[in-house]
């Protein structure tokens, strides 16, 4: 995939303080405990960025046309998830990489 093809799946949160923070959509997944997606942050500049790759992880729940975005009380789920979506990101961007060369 060239880089001029990517077009990044941005997700605009708003907590319960009406702060919105801005992410992009890596990956989703849907397992019998329920629908998670795995957001990077989105930063101004690269000088905000984080050296290290980060993710977060949080549950897709619906009520209507509403979605709702919450946060994985389940520490063993949770970081059952994180393994899980570290592994599929791992291969998807090494497929990317691999495209390239």
């Amino acid at each position: 995939m060239a880089q001029d093809d990517y077009n990044p799946d941005i997700v605009m949160v708003t907590d319960e303080d009406g702060c919105e923070y801005v992410f992009e959509a890596l990956d989703r997944i849907e397992t019998d405990e329920g629908q998670f997606v795995a957001l990077a942050p989105l930063y101004d500049s690269d000088d905000e960025a984080p050296e290290d790759d980060e993710f977060i992880v949080l549950e897709v729940k619906g009520e209507g046309d509403e979605t709702f975005l919450t946060p994985i009380e389940d520490e063993a789920l949770l970081n059952e998830l994180g393994s899980l979506f570290e592994e599929r990101l791992m291969l998807m961007f090494s497929d990317d990489e691999d495209d390239e060369a």
